[in-house]
């Protein structure tokens, strides 16, 4: 007999991640009434982690003056959330306590971009996991880096620590690299949010496919 959702371990992750959002979403509430321009960045931040840009969030405080403190702080917290949601529900997929189709799909492409990679880090355990999430090297990152940790079973207390620390010291070095190019982002959230449009506009047929499937 199935544990119930809320007894698994993945699923206190998952109402962890929850939890985050829930605080973040408070937030940055209480920014759009004090101060809405933080309130903007703060969003402008989650939709590029949201869209696997972990540099271009960083440059999005840096650019607005957030400070070490505060940048590395807020997109190490994004980068925590988005790991919660996405490992809890990749392993929940894997054993099939969530059976929602399009969840099922994305789930399948995050695996396809892990099994590419599985071998490259697997002789490696925790420092592989660790040097890969740290890379800044397109589909590396704390989302792979994990459920490559869940394929290769790394206990879960060293995968999450491996994937968390990784993603720490990337950002710690991603902003002090990013320091000096400061002048550079200036245009960072017109360009950022054109890309999004492009890329919504470009592949609306595979993003409505990839969600609802094909019709029979």
């Amino acid at each position: 007999m199935k544990q119930k959702l809320y007894q698994t371990i993945e699923g206190k992750i998952l109402f962890t991640g929850v939890l985050l959002s829930l605080l973040l979403l408070a937030v940055i509430g209480y920014f759009a009434v004090m101060d809405f321009e933080k309130a903007k960045i703060l969003v402008l931040t989650l939709l590029a982690h949201t869209f696997g840009g972990r540099a271009a969030g960083i440059g999005i405080c840096i650019m607005n003056d957030f400070g070490p403190i505060v940048t590395i702080g807020y997109n190490f917290y994004l980068e925590v959330l988005i790991v919660c949601f996405t490992y809890s529900i990749f392993v929940l997929t894997v054993t099939n306590y969530v059976q929602i189709p399009w969840m099922r799909r994305m789930m399948e492409k995050i695996t396809h971009n892990a099994l590419e990679q599985k071998d490259k880090i697997e002789a490696y355990g925790w420092i592989g996991i660790f040097l890969f999430v740290m890379a800044p090297f397109f589909m590396t990152g704390p989302v792979v880096g994990s459920v490559i940790g869940y394929m290769i079973r790394v206990p879960l207390v060293k995968n999450l620590a491996a994937t968390f620390g990784g993603t720490l010291a990337a950002i710690i070095v991603w902003f002090f690299c990013f320091d000096f190019m400061e002048e550079r982002f200036h245009v960072i959230q017109y360009v950022f949010a054109g890309i999004i449009i492009v890329v919504i506009l470009s592949k609306y047929k595979s993003i409505k496919q990839f969600f609802f499937g094909k019709k029979n």
